[in-house]
């Protein structure tokens, strides 16, 4: 993985570097201690992760992440500061930063943080790749990877706290009818799919959106609590649109007037990923 730094002090810069080479968590492609040189840097080198500080001189870390998340949304992107207030830390997150540690540099969260962006980069591949796949390329979709898959997804509702909602049930078997016929979800329509289940298409999908409404809920409460909390990391954006999830936080917390909205396919897609990669 390639990774900028980007903070102004050179001992920091230094910490990070060598943190980076000796646990081989990527290649360090640029650096720097200025935010105008830094920005080009970005701009050239094309890396997949910015380690950068909130306060620079020439160009401030915010700004920096604001412009490039309008020009290339795949970047990854952890913030690092003194800064410790929840203020500052929401404010990057508006701006599209999903993953924050603190200075003093501590080795450890380094690397966990680090590792997380690696796994989360991995899940956006893998979709990226199931989206392409035809629908006549049938699977090879043993009933001991069913029952495994159908225990992955019911592990990842409970961790959403929707496991008891009336359409959990019916998600588990979408999710292993597609991984059985290796369907790519882009290229049908809902109604389409929910055929094969039921006469009533209409109310089975009412009763998944209910639920994936349930569990957007209880990540942005999590999220709301606790922004590095590892379940509202690991599925705020594999299983939802983040800017929507942000909407949900703010219209909970009584900041806007406009609630985010879920996306079916997109929670779905995101629970047969997480299939994937576990049988790999």
């Amino acid at each position: 993985m390639k990774i900028c730094i980007l903070d102004d002090d050179i001992y920091v810069v230094r910490i990070l570097k060598k943190i980076i080479n000796d646990c081989n968590l990527g290649t360090v492609v640029s650096y720097s201690t200025d935010g105008t040189e830094g920005y080009q840097n970005i701009l050239q080198t094309e890396p997949e992760l910015v380690l950068i500080d909130i306060l620079m001189p020439g160009k401030d870390g915010l700004s920096i992440v604001k412009e490039l998340k309008k020009t290339n949304s795949t970047i990854e992107f952890v913030m690092i500061s003194q800064v410790a207030s929840k203020d500052m830390v929401g404010k990057a997150y508006q701006y599209g930063v999903e993953y924050y540690i603190h200075k003093p540099i501590n080795a450890l969260e380094v690397e966990n943080i680090i590792l997380k962006v690696q796994e989360r980069i991995k899940v956006n591949r893998t979709m990226e790749k199931i989206q392409s796949l035809f629908l006549d390329n049938q699977s090879n979709f043993s009933v001991e990877q069913q029952n495994n898959s159908a225990k992955e997804i019911k592990d990842i509702l409970i961790k959403l706290g929707v496991m008891g909602e009336k359409g959990s049930k019916e998600i588990i078997d979408i999710c292993n009818y597609v991984l059985e016929h290796n369907i790519d979800l882009m290229n049908v329509t809902l109604k389409e799919l929910f055929k094969n289940f039921t006469d009533n298409p209409k109310s089975m999908e009412q009763r998944i959106r209910r639920t994936i409404s349930v569990a957007m809920s209880n990540i942005a409460n999590l999220g709301i609590e606790d922004f590095m909390n590892e379940i509202f990391i690991e599925y705020s954006s594999t299983l939802f649109h983040f800017e929507q999830v942000k909407k949900k936080m703010d219209y909970i917390r009584n900041k806007s007037s406009e609630d985010g909205s879920i996306s079916v396919k997109k929670f779905l897609t995101g629970l047969t990923v997480f299939c994937e990669n576990k049988d790999k």
